[in-house]
């Protein structure tokens, strides 16, 4: 296939980023909207804000640790869609989905058992543990599902269509929502209250909506089979080798954020409700950041392989100027509405008062986000995987550990551990953007 019909224009850009931007959101908006609405509920909404802060970011670690396979069976697909050898790839996409099912139903059982003993490790304890389980007891069925849905996103996003995952997204979102208010507060004589379990409950059914939604597509919109057929594709070594750097990157990069909500939790109810809100906050605008990262990842996997080395600078460049403008924009828009955000997730009086004194540090974030995310996306899509797992490694155990203790030991509170956050951020940043000079720019010279 001829390099000149791969398109780097603005336009382009933006029908891959957009789509990918609002599809990327999905799952932290679960999030997000569950923290929001149990947050007010009349009775224990700081307990409930605290469990849904402690099991969301469990959920996510999993989530995270184990769906980089989707970036993995992106650049796999996208490289060789570059290289003109699509065809020769046809039995592997449904080989890579069944590995991922395996994979999520492996850690599900693994974890399943010892809810308790892990939200212990994270300093949950009395009503908050109890929240935390009954929650996390419905909303992991969910799981697996999700994995299904993030490989079938990591098939489209390789064949350069980001509008598909979009459109589940949209429909599982906004079902969530919907679901939320209905659950947790209930309908006169038709729905009772649920509390915190109507949210994990409407969480578990839009995911099921969305893997659902997920299968039509793909077997509808694309060429790919569910069939599995034997033997092995020879890419599926090569989908293993940078699912277990990304695995091994992806438990650095959430031993870092576990050990914030444990430090967090270690400083009381309404320090882990602010922070919860936070990083809610944090992981959605990080989200948001990722689409033009997401189109980075795209194009640069199918630019690699087509060799067009030169094409892959600029549109690098490209990406990362297009999202430190949004980074900004969202950097703005949080100082406008610095007050009203916290309300919305909750009313509590102390709890407000401990956001409103740190929320500072979430707006600082988003310019290192910006070129931190942005790098990492393109590097996947290069297939860098055991740079960005290095990288990762570097920048827990040399930037956020110390970091964290130091501001444990300087008696900072959260301002402290989210400089910790901060340094980590900046880490991956910097160590990202000397490698890409150093590899890519010299072979865009030649």
């Amino acid at each position: 296939m001829s390099l000149s019909t791969t398109n780097i224009s603005f336009k382009r850009i933006q029908q891959l980023a957009i789509p990918a931007i609002i599809a990327g959101i999905a799952e932290p908006i679960l999030s997000t909207t569950d923290a929001a609405v149990v947050g007010n509920i009349p009775e224990y909404g700081t307990e409930s804000l605290a469990a849904v802060g402690v099991v969301g970011f469990f959920l996510s670690t999993l989530i995270w640790v184990l769906a980089q396979t989707r970036s993995a069976i992106a650049t796999i697909i996208a490289q060789n869609l570059g290289a003109g050898k699509i065809e020769d790839i046809k039995n592997f996409p449904a080989q890579a989905i069944y590995f991922n099912i395996i994979l999520s139903v492996i850690v599900l059982f693994s974890t399943y058992f010892f809810v308790e003993e892990i939200f212990r490790l994270l300093n949950a304890e009395g009503l908050i543990l109890q929240f935390s389980i009954d929650y996390y007891n419905i909303r992991v069925w969910g799981f697996p599902l999700t994995l299904f849905t993030f490989a079938v996103f990591g098939i489209f996003r390789g064949l350069q269509n980001t509008l598909w995952p979009m459109t589940i997204a949209i429909v599982g979102a906004t079902i969530n929502i919907g679901l939320d208010f209905a659950l947790v507060y209930g309908i006169d004589e038709f729905i009772p209250a649920m509390g915190i379990k109507g949210a994990a409950w409407a969480s578990l059914m839009a995911q099921s909506i969305m893997a659902l939604l997920a299968l039509i597509l793909v077997l509808s919109k694309t060429n790919t089979s569910l069939k599995l057929r034997f033997p092995l594709h020879p890419e599926i070594s090569r989908l293993v080798s940078m699912s277990f750097n990304l695995f091994i990157r992806s438990i650095a990069l959430n031993a870092a954020l576990m050990l914030a909500v444990r430090e967090a939790t270690a400083l009381g109810k309404e320090f882990i409700a602010a922070h919860a809100i936070a990083i809610n906050i944090w992981l959605f605008t990080a989200f948001f950041i990722d689409g033009y990262g997401a189109a980075g990842n795209i194009l640069g996997g199918r630019l690699l392989g087509a060799k067009e080395y030169k094409t892959l600078w600029k549109l690098t460049k490209k990406v990362t100027i297009y999202n430190l403008l949004v980074a900004c924009l969202l950097a703005i828009l949080c100082i406008i509405f610095y007050k009203p955000i916290g309300s919305i997730f909750i009313k509590d009086t102390a709890v407000l008062t401990v956001f409103y004194g740190m929320f500072f540090m979430v707006i600082i974030s988003q310019p290192l986000n910006a070129i931190a995310f942005t790098l990492d996306a393109v590097f996947k899509g290069l297939g860098e995987m055991a740079y960005l797992r290095n990288v990762l490694l570097g920048a827990t155990i040399v930037g956020f550990i110390p970091f964290l203790y130091l501001s444990i030991y300087m008696d900072w509170g959260l301002i402290g551990i989210w400089f910790a956050i901060l340094t980590w951020i900046a880490y991956r940043a910097v160590a990202l953007m000397i490698k890409f000079y150093r590899k890519y720019l010299p072979l865009a010279k030649e």
